[in-house]
């Protein structure tokens, strides 16, 4: 398998120009379904299969599981600013830095799934709450300097979910 292929399993985001209701509670769902599905596939692994990658040179199943969290933490926050504030600059992270941190690569599986079940319960919570208008409000991604709709960023971190679900999958099927 090529590498964009194993860093892309189930391709690059692509998304409706025109967001629907239907879209937004399909991609919640998403999101709500994501903790339980990682949990299923991480919880019987040996400490040597949480090593496993899903390619050459990508993370380990425990870093996409860490990285989940802190990417689904930051999210959390993200919408709150933009709720709470007209446009707010958000603040990115170095993502392979954090990935390498001993909370990641050495927190216990069982305890980084009861804490993405816990981001996940939280956010889930807040997405069901938002209305139209909450809805098309913005935040400032600095790379690039994009403003992002919450509907659009809901659609996003449901694509960032099923990816690395995927990748999670993969790690376990090519053991890299």
């Amino acid at each position: 398998m090529d590498i964009e292929t194993l860093k892309y399993p189930i391709g690059k985001p692509n998304f409706p120009n025109i967001i629907e209701q239907e879209h937004i509670n399909a991609w919640i769902q998403d999101i709500k379904q994501f903790p339980s599905l990682v949990t299923k596939e991480v919880s019987s692994l040996t400490a040597n299969e949480l090593n496993y990658k899903y390619r050459p040179d990508g993370w380990t199943i425990q870093q996409v599981v860490g990285h989940c969290i802190d990417s689904h933490m930051n999210s959390i926050v993200r919408f709150k600013l933009a709720l709470t504030e007209h446009n707010p600059t958000i603040r990115p992270y170095e993502e392979a830095q954090w990935a390498e941190l001993s909370d990641t690569v050495n927190y216990s599986i069982k305890s980084a799934t009861a804490l993405l079940v816990g981001i996940h319960q939280r956010w889930v919570f807040l997405l069901e709450q938002l209305d139209s208008v909450q809805l098309k409000k913005t935040y400032i991604h600095p790379d690039g300097n994009e403003l992002v709709s919450l509907e659009q960023s809901i659609a996003i971190y449901a694509w960032h979910c099923n990816h690395h679900l995927q990748h999670i999958i993969n790690a376990k099927v090519f053991k890299y």
